[in-house]
């Protein structure tokens, strides 16, 4: 009889993966709080949220139940020409906690749509108005997401380059870390001229370029350069949103504030696929018009799905508890201890933090990038201690569900740490 694995690799084919090489995938039958089980009876403690998504714990009960009662209340409806409490509530409560000036909410699918409608909001804003803009300025080493709109905006590498041909052009800043802020701000000076429609950025910390972390100042000074020629600003928040960073978004860090921001992953505590792109009343309003040609032409069949919205209600319910808060600060308490231990390897570099995210490199005679084989040792080595983590390259990083205790955070750390000894 074939096992889950051997019929999986008959029919699948998953993200970010050789299948050629890769090992048959893990059945995980059941999640509980930070722990997956998988068929053997093998125990995994989550401590990358999944991808980033899970806020509160496999399996939430709090979250499965609301998504139970509204899966026997309604489903599904269209979103064009009709509406629904989950989704109009949902909405009211994110623009009572997005940072000022958020105005309307637009729902999508997942992370890449999101930045996919702020972008097509954005040039429409300045097409609308007769003035059309094309230009966008990026990061270097940014990661908005795998469509093509989202991957034009993210740094050219080894991931876009068989499509390279088809993206739009996009002027890039070097990332502001600390000792090039100065040269940045120069160079960002030469680029935000008038024809820049929009300026798209992960605030403080760039997930999949490494876990690269930079400070609110030098980003506030960036978008004070940009808006000298009202140059759209767009707050990437997939992954630092919902309280990663310490603050429930990382634009609370900042005097200046997004004119749109993008949000998905942590928003239904990793229990459905939803993407929120919210932005200011002027960009909305740029939209109305007599002229059905003014129309934002964008729709996915399953916006504004109530189980979804229901699920990010559910999970703000979670996130604005005060239990969330504290653990919030727990985790990020622990992490520091750790770094400190951390610090005492020879053979760990450039540990950094940002709230419940903790990372840090590891010495590597190979490229220091995603395809460093020290990823598939450190990797391997983890899992079979019955830890997740997922490095990007050489760079290894905590994200745990809030709910993970500090027994688990404890035991993942002495883990890594026996990582570090084998590997001296």
């Amino acid at each position: 009889m074939n096992t889950l694995p051997q019929r999986d690799k008959n029919v699948l084919w998953h993200p970010f993966t050789q299948m050629q090489t890769a090992p048959l995938p893990i059945p995980i039958v059941r999640g509980e709080g930070t722990v997956l089980y998988d068929a053997d009876g093998r125990e995994y403690l989550d401590m990358i949220a999944s991808w980033w998504v899970n806020l509160h714990g496999h399996a939430h009960p709090h979250i499965a139940r609301r998504v139970s009662e509204q899966l026997l209340t309604l489903e599904h409806v269209i979103f064009a020409g009709f509406t629904h409490e989950p989704a109009v509530r949902l909405a009211e409560r994110l623009l009572a906690v997005l940072p000022a000036g958020q105005a309307k909410i637009f729902y999508s699918d997942n992370g890449s749509t999101a930045v996919e409608v702020a972008l097509k909001m954005a040039f429409q804003y300045w097409h609308n108005g007769g003035k059309p803009r094309r230009k966008v300025i990026a990061l270097e080493g940014a990661y908005h997401g795998d469509t093509f709109g989202a991957m034009a905006v993210s740094g050219r590498s080894a991931f876009t380059e068989p499509f390279m041909p088809f993206l739009f052009d996009v002027e890039y800043l070097p990332l502001p870390v600390a000792g090039q802020e100065e040269a940045v701000l120069k160079r960002a000076d030469e680029l935000f001229t008038d024809d820049v429609a929009a300026f798209i950025f992960e605030p403080l910390v760039q997930g999949a370029g490494g876990m690269v972390m930079y400070e609110p100042d030098v980003l506030d000074k960036l978008i004070q350069l940009a808006r000298r020629n009202n140059t759209l600003i767009i707050a990437d928040e997939v992954m630092v949103g919902f309280g990663r960073t310490g603050k429930l978004f990382a634009s609370d860090y900042l005097t200046q504030k997004p004119d749109l921001m993008c949000l998905s992953k942590g928003l239904t505590g990793g229990t459905m696929a939803l993407g929120v792109t919210s932005c200011t009343q002027a960009i909305y309003d740029a939209f109305l018009s007599d002229s059905p040609y003014k129309t934002l032409f964008h729709g996915h069949s399953y916006t504004a799905n109530p189980l979804a919205c229901t699920a990010g209600l559910a999970s703000l319910d979670l996130t604005l508890s005060n239990d969330t808060t504290a653990n919030l600060e727990r985790i990020a308490s622990q992490h520091a201890g750790f770094a400190k231990r951390l610090g005492t390897f020879g053979n760990v570099e450039n540990i950094r933090q940002r709230g419940t995210l903790l990372a840090f490199d590891l010495k590597s005679s190979g490229e220091t990038s995603y395809f460093n084989t020290i990823r598939d040792q450190a990797y391997n080595f983890l899992l079979d201690r019955g830890v997740l983590m997922r490095p990007l390259g050489n760079v290894l990083y905590f994200m745990p569900p809030y709910c993970t205790t500090n027994t688990q955070l404890q035991y993942a750390y002495r883990q890594v740490e026996e990582l570090l000894y084998a590997m001296k």
